[in-house]
């Protein structure tokens, strides 16, 4: 069934029809439509399930920059992303009087090899000279509490940086559906279809007709397939999914500490005492959502690193699909011989944290027809390539 959120009689005409189509209510596509309701365009979200699920749904949250060495547009652009994310939740706070559980929490990694504290101090150097002055790679010999993380797991130290932060992927979707609830018409458990280019309209899986005066795919590793259909290319040429598993703890710890991470695990202090742990990243899958002994190994491994987390009840286990492009870089641009029609999506394990500087490259692209701040890894065309 079609639940509609209700928004202005501008769009209680019989024949729906809108400024900006967006297909997709993730993060990037909720973010997409937050911006352009704010810059006075009308907007229709089309939502197959419901907003704030698939690869925006999980529990993890963490929001991680790139190293700072061998510095480049992307890793700017990120950059950029999460130091100007904090006062963009902060008004999102304030608009809906909903909480995102975010913090600028800062990042823990252990040094595992004489080489890695080696590189670790070229990092800090490199850091100093790309990274805002707020922001630190530092050095420590000693974990900041007990046990967070273990001794043995960093035999030559620990780097501590200060530019990563955290957020409840739940809590920050539910924020960001709020803030649109009367700027924008949310359509959710209705999909997009096909393009019927003879009407010039979208048609949506449950038939509806929808004009729009421009469309932007932001479906996720859906938009792959979308655009497979569109340029009659294997949708494995634009990207493919990849499995996430992750889980829930109850830990007895403060939210106020730095994310652990190392060796592909991640443990991401929230509010309420809760852990989360991720995440598997999986090419190869039975079922998409169903989690397994993978998750169970993944948790063990984040006991060992933790061992504040030895005896963490499980709250929840997670598992989806993250849309992962093609050069692995979100993709951004204009379709081929569609000049109507905008792609944002990827982004992979970064998409959270620079979710509203995509949305706003994709309405420039839209707009004008050019983003100058979008790097040349993430334009469509470059992908395509």
């Amino acid at each position: 069934m079609t639940s509609e959120t209700k928004v202005s009689p501008i769009y209680a005409d019989e024949h729906l029809s809108c400024d900006i189509l967006v297909v997709g209510a993730g993060v990037v596509g909720l973010w997409i439509a937050r911006l352009a309701a704010r810059a006075g365009h009308r907007v229709i979200i089309l939502e197959k399930r419901s907003a704030g699920t698939g690869a925006s749904g999980g529990v993890l949250g963490a929001l991680m920059p790139h190293m700072p060495e061998r510095w480049n547009p992307k890793k700017q652009f990120q950059f950029e992303a999460l130091g100007s994310l904090a006062a963009e939740v902060a008004n999102l706070e304030a608009e809906t009087g909903q909480n995102c559980d975010y913090r600028r929490c800062g990042r823990l990694m252990p040094l595992v090899q004489p080489h890695h504290r080696e590189l670790a101090q070229q990092r800090m150097v490199a850091a100093a000279q790309v990274w805002d002055s707020n922001f630190q790679w530092n050095l420590l010999d000693a974990p900041c509490k007990a046990n967070w993380p273990a001794v043995h797991t960093m035999p030559h130290g620990l780097v501590h940086e200060t530019l990563a932060a955290r957020i409840s992927p739940r809590k920050y979707m539910a924020a960001l559906k709020a803030s649109l609830a009367t700027q924008a018409l949310l359509l959710e458990g209705e999909g997009f279809n096909r393009f019927d280019d003879a009407v010039q309209k979208v048609v949506t899986t449950s038939g509806r007709n929808i004009s729009a005066g421009h469309t932007i795919l932001a479906a996720g590793h859906e938009t792959f397939d979308i655009l497979s259909d569109m340029l009659a290319r294997p949708a494995a040429d634009f990207g493919t999914p990849v499995k996430g598993q992750a889980a829930l703890l109850q830990a007895e710890i403060s939210d106020d500490v730095p994310l652990v991470f190392h060796d592909g695990v991640y443990a991401v202090p929230h509010e309420g005492g809760t852990v989360a742990i991720g995440s598997t990243s999986e090419t190869s899958f039975d079922d998409s959502v169903a989690t397994d002994a993978k998750l169970d190994n993944l948790i063990e491994r984040a006991r060992v690193l933790c061992p504040v987390l030895e005896t963490a009840a499980v709250l929840e286990r997670w598992a989806g699909l993250r849309p992962k492009a093609i050069k692995r870089d979100p993709m951004i641009g204009a379709v081929p011989d569609r000049p109507d029609i905008t792609v944002a999506t990827g982004g992979f394990k970064i998409t959270f944290g620079i979710a509203h500087k995509m949305a706003a490259c994709a309405l420039e692209l839209a707009s004008v027809g050019h983003c100058g701040t979008l790097p040349e890894s993430f334009r469509l065309e470059t992908h395509l390539r």
